[in-house]
C-alpha cells in the first residue's frame, strides 16, 4: 500500500495538472469506490467545481474543491491516477472518472477495487474536513505528519513515552504518526539499530533520538526519489526509484549492508518484518519474551519477492499503455 511518500509523490505530480481545472462530469462503474455517497449524489455534488489544491494527509490525496469541499482518494493497494485526454481508449480497471474541461479526465484506475474515495465538507471555523456537519474531523484521529517542520524530537519522545507496545507496530499505527508503512518502519528501524519487536518503554533517549532521526531522514529520501515501485504503485510522471535503495525491506537472505549476516524475516501484526538479528539484536530477556516470533524467523524467500515485482512491473507498463493508448477504431469506421 503506498505510504507517506508515494501518496506525496502522487500529489506534487497531479498539482500542476489540476489545479484551476474546472470538473464538468463524473462517470462511475464500481459504487463501492465511494466511501461515503452514492454516485449521482457525488457527481452533483462536484460538478461545476474548481480543484483549488492537491494535497496529502497520511497515506491519502486530498483534493480542495471550490464551495467548501474536498475529496480524499486512499489508493489502497493497487489504486493509480492518471489524467489523459478525454479521447483515450477505455480501460476495464478505471473505477471512477472526474471529467474536465478542456477535454481532459482525471482517472481512478484500482485492479482490486480496494481503494476509496470520499466527499466532504470543510468546516467554516476550523478549515477542516469534517464527516459531518459540525462533526469530527476527517483526520481527528490521524497522528502529526513525521516531515513537518512543527514535529520536533520533543514531540516525537512525548508520544512515545506515552506508549506501551513494540516498535514496529506502533509505527504502523496512523494515531502515532501519519504515513508510515511497512517498508518505511522496517527501512526507519533498521536505520536506529532498533529491533522491530523492542518495547517502546525500554528506548533510552539516545535510542529515541536515533529513530526520529532515522524516520526523518528515510522519508525525506524516499519522497525526493518518488517513492518504491514495488507493487503496483506508479504515479503520473512515472515509478518511484527508493526501491533501489532499501536495505532490508524484501531482502530476505541476503547480507545486512553494516554487517554482512543475512536479513531475517518475521510476521508482526500479520504484515512481513524485516530486520537484522545482529544489528538490531534484543536483550536477553526481551529475547525470551518474543521467542516463538523469533524462531520462525526466515532467511529465505528473495527468489519469489524478485518474481512478486517483476509481475507488478508488469502491470505497471500495462497501466501506463493503458492511459496513453489512442482510442480503439469506432465498429464499421471507414
Amino acid at each position: 500500500m503506498p505510504e507517506l511518500p508515494e501518496v506525496e509523490t502522487v500529489a506534487r505530480d497531479l498539482r500542476p495538472r489540476l489545479v484551476g481545472a474546472e470538473i464538468v462530469g463524473v462517470r462511475s462503474s464500481w459504487a463501492r469506490t465511494l466511501r461515503n455517497v452514492d454516485a449521482e449524489s457525488f457527481a452533483a455534488a462536484v460538478t461545476g467545481r474548481t480543484i483549488e489544491a492537491v494535497g496529502r494527509r497520511a497515506k491519502l490525496l486530498v483534493v480542495e474543491l471550490s464551495g467548501g469541499l474536498g475529496l480524499t482518494i486512499h489508493l489502497k493497494m493497487t489504486g493509480q491516477l492518471f489524467v489523459v485526454g478525454s479521447g483515450a481508449r477505455d480501460d476495464p480497471y478505471v473505477r471512477l472518472v472526474l471529467e474536465l474541461a478542456g477535454d481532459r479526465e482525471l482517472r481512478f484506475r484500482d485492479i482490486r477495487k480496494f481503494g476509496k474515495v470520499g466527499l466532504y465538507e470543510r468546516d467554516p471555523r476550523t478549515g477542516e474536513l469534517v464527516i459531518e456537519r459540525g462533526g469530527a474531523g476527517v483526520f481527528a484521529a490521524t497522528g502529526p505528519e513525521p516531515l513537518d517542520e512543527a514535529f520536533t524530537l520533543r514531540d516525537f519522545r512525548r508520544r512515545l513515552r506515552a506508549r506501551r507496545g513494540r516498535l514496529k507496530p506502533l509505527l504502523l499505527d496512523q494515531s502515532f504518526l501519519a504515513g508510515v508503512g511497512n517498508i518505511y518502519a522496517d527501512e526507519a528501524l533498521w536505520a536506529a539499530r532498533l529491533h522491530p519487536l523492542r518495547p517502546a518503554a525500554s528506548l533510552r533517549p539516545g535510542d529515541e533520538k536515533r529513530l526520529y532521526d532515522a524516520i526523518r531522514r528515510v522519508l525525506s529520501e524516499a519522497v525526493e526519489r518518488r517513492g518504491s515501485s514495488i507493487d503496483d504503485y506508479t504515479a503520473p510522471d512515472g515509478d518511484g526509484a527508493m526501491q533501489e535503495r532499501l536495505q532490508v525491506y524484501q531482502r530476505t537472505g541476503e547480507p545486512c549492508p553494516r554487517c554482512g549476516r543475512p536479513i531475517r524475516r518475521i510476521v508482526v501484526g500479520g504484515r512481513s518484518t524485516h530486520f537484522c538479528s545482529w544489528c538490531q539484536r534484543l536483550r536477553a530477556a526481551e529475547r525470551k519474551a518474543v521467542g516463538s516470533l523469533l524462531r520462525a524467523a526466515s532467511q529465505n524467500g528473495r527468489t519469489s519477492s524478485e518474481r512478486t515485482q517483476r509481475a507488478a512491473a508488469t502491470r505497471r507498463d500495462a497501466a501506463r499503455a493503458a492511459m496513453t493508448a489512442p482510442p480503439a477504431p469506432t465498429p464499421g469506421a471507414a
